[in-house]
């Protein structure tokens, strides 16, 4: 395994060892297998009261690339049949899960607090 995928696996185990302890009681949080063109995220198993959440990871050191990883992550988002997509980035010199950025549309921010956006 090349040292970028390592990164990426372990930035990965971070932000889901982190919802894992927020939710204690929720035990369907866990790391997604890959899935190819059907890809349903990299954290499987979030909820929101008002349906599923993808998380799509990424641990980058460069510029973002919000456009694409937003892409992605509504791709991914249609697969799993969530109501939501969103992307967690990783911050230079931040190595504390909580201090990571969430990146997200407006659209799905607005589903993820359950309001109408048909």
């Amino acid at each position: 395994m090349n040292r970028n995928k390592n990164r990426g696996t372990a930035f990965e185990t971070l932000i889901t060892r982190a919802l894992q302890d927020a939710f204690p009681e929720d035990d369907r949080i866990d790391r997604a297998p890959l899935r190819g063109a059907k890809d349903e995220g990299d954290i499987r198993g979030v909820r929101s009261p008002f349906g599923r959440v993808v998380i799509e990871c990424k641990q980058y050191g460069g510029r973002y690339d919000i456009g694409t990883w937003l892409n992605e992550a509504e791709i991914e988002k249609g697969n799993a049949d969530a109501i939501a997509g969103v992307v967690v980035a990783k911050r230079a010199r931040k190595g504390d899960a909580l201090d990571q950025t969430v990146i997200m549309t407006v659209r799905d921010l607005i589903a993820l607090l359950g309001g109408d956006v048909a």
